[in-house]
């Protein structure tokens, strides 16, 4: 379990608008990581979709860069409290992914998979309609492996924790099923303007 113990000085007004409840601004981008990094040789990376076990679509790393990309500029909050404000990121959306896999209607949620082991899980509806991304760069820059590179989850409305690092795919599903920190305590959603941290809260 990562702790709370993260604090920070009393924000200015501005700033405390756009922190959820128990999150401090930091100008950081504080690394935290389940394990070691992985190793991971882009000759042989892939992002695969599949439908449970059935494989839908997979990319190399180079077809993965030959997708459309957008970009999102916003917040990050992680649960252990802090935030970093006016992130630039660059990636795929998963709705181009999707729309490129043609999924079964029957999905209500997903369980991203990571080249690391990791796994963390969501309802379909917090990945779809712009509001998620396999990114590949931030502010400008390719991912570092510490944060997840070449390519991790962006679900930035939630807890940084669902934002899978080391992504290697998403599994749909027609149940909702706990990932790795879930089975561990941490709320099943994990939104951060309701503090939804753990199990209870």
């Amino acid at each position: 379990m990562v702790t709370r113990g993260f604090s920070g000085r009393r924000p200015t007004a501005d700033i405390a608008n756009r922190l959820p409840p128990g999150q401090f601004k930091t100008d950081d981008f504080p690394v935290l990581s389940k394990g070691p990094v992985p190793r991971i040789d882009l000759a042989a990376w892939r992002f695969t979709l599949s439908d449970g076990p059935r494989p839908l679509k997979s990319w190399s790393w180079n077809e993965f860069l030959a997708l459309p990309r957008s970009v999102w500029e916003g917040d990050i909050h992680c649960v252990t409290t802090w935030s970093k404000f006016d992130m630039h990121w660059e990636g795929v959306s998963v709705d181009t992914l999707l729309e490129a896999a043609g999924p079964s209607p029957a999905a209500t949620h997903v369980m991203a998979f990571t080249h690391s082991g990791y796994t963390t899980n969501l309802p379909l509806e917090d990945l779809v309609g712009g509001r998620a991304w396999v990114a590949f760069a931030a502010d400008g820059e390719p991912l570092t492996p510490d944060h997840g590179g070449p390519a991790r989850l962006l679900v930035p409305h939630l807890y940084f924790w669902k934002s899978a690092k080391f992504v290697a795919g998403l599994r749909l599903l027609d149940h909702n099923a706990p990932g790795f920190w879930e089975r561990n305590g941490y709320h099943d959603h994990g939104d951060p303007w309701r503090e939804e941290r753990y199990q209870g809260d």
